[in-house]
């Protein structure tokens, strides 16, 4: 009988603070083990006083706390997992999503949009790129962060962002103005006036832009381009400006004429060429190619047609006799 109830009292009655002592003293030994300590002859009596001392300690602190150690210990283990298993932005995104969530129910959601300023990209386009969708809410809306998106996009040269609560967010954006066509090793691109890339071409809508061609040449285009167009005898005619070896520009007319621009003096060179053009319709010759390149004269190539017609031409002519004059 006394046995028996004094299991039963043991059954009703748990003590925690002994359950927390051998608790104490199996992670104690299971420690030991993992970390192979030895013992030594010199240090016995001091590792045989470590484990009491913890215990000691352990039997001193409240009855909940191997139930904090125990929830600390498995928030520890999760958030391990989660950093070690590479899931941490789908962990934040998961917490974003659940507080936007209730700012929502509560009355903060955002139910009128405005931008002003653009051009070129659509809404979607603009909300996408600062991160706004359809889960956001107004309150946990960052506006700095929603900016500093807008602004990775190249189209946007600068952004505002308001936050109207309780629930209208307004955006306004500068857009960078399509410039020039840029090919660079066989991929075309649009870019602004400083060179930014916008975009692959893809839309022909794009198709009317100059076309400059080089390593380089996004960054030169708008001072060379400014210049060619104080010449609209020459621009009018020129299909593709190619920059060459980053130090100078050669001419590719729509009839395939090339002209070879020297890297000092361009305006004199262009001005001698629409001079010429409008004189002499240089650009009408059966000619395939015009240097510049030296100061003091203008060499013209002739086309293959032209070459063999000029050779038969001289070889027709009636040679010279000795006493001619």
């Amino acid at each position: 009988m006394d046995g028996a109830g004094r299991l039963d009292r043991s059954l009703r009655s748990p003590r925690p603070q002994a359950d927390l002592k051998a608790a104490a003293i199996g992670a104690v030994l299971l420690l030991r083990e993992r970390l192979g300590w030895k013992r030594r002859v010199v240090r016995r009596s001091i590792d045989r006083e470590r484990p009491r001392k913890l215990i000691a300690l352990l039997e001193r602190l409240p009855k909940r706390a191997g139930i904090a150690a125990t929830a600390l210990l498995l928030l520890g283990s999760t958030a391990l997992g989660i950093v070690r298993g590479g899931h941490v932005e789908e962990m934040s995104a998961a917490v974003s999503d659940a507080r936007n969530a209730a700012a929502n129910y509560v009355g903060f959601r955002i139910t009128a949009v405005a931008i002003n300023g653009r051009k070129q990209l659509t809404q979607d386009e603009v909300l996408a790129s600062g991160g706004v969708n359809g889960r956001s809410s107004l309150l946990f809306l960052d506006a700095a962060v929603v900016r500093d998106k807008l602004k990775g996009n190249p189209w946007i040269a600068d952004a505002t962002v308001l936050k109207l609560y309780p629930g209208r967010l307004q955006i306004d954006i500068v857009e960078r103005s399509p410039f020039a066509l840029w090919q660079q090793d066989g991929r075309l691109s649009v870019i602004a006036d400083d060179g930014a890339v916008l975009e692959p071409y893809l839309s022909r809508r794009f198709i009317s832009l100059p076309l400059v061609v080089g390593k380089g040449a996004e960054t030169h285009a708008r001072d060379f381009l400014a210049l060619l167009g104080q010449y609209p005898q020459v621009r009018s005619t020129t299909k593709a400006a190619i920059f060459v070896g980053e130090r100078r520009w050669n001419l590719r007319l729509k009839d395939g004429l090339d002209v070879r621009l020297p890297e000092n003096d361009v305006a004199d060179a262009l001005a001698s060429l629409s001079r010429l053009d409008k004189e002499e319709h240089l650009f009408s010759r059966d000619i395939v190619a015009i240097d510049m390149r030296l100061p003091d004269r203008l060499t013209v190539q002739l086309s293959e047609d032209a070459a063999k017609a000029r050779e038969e031409l001289f070889k027709k002519q009636p040679k010279k006799k000795a006493g001619d004059a």
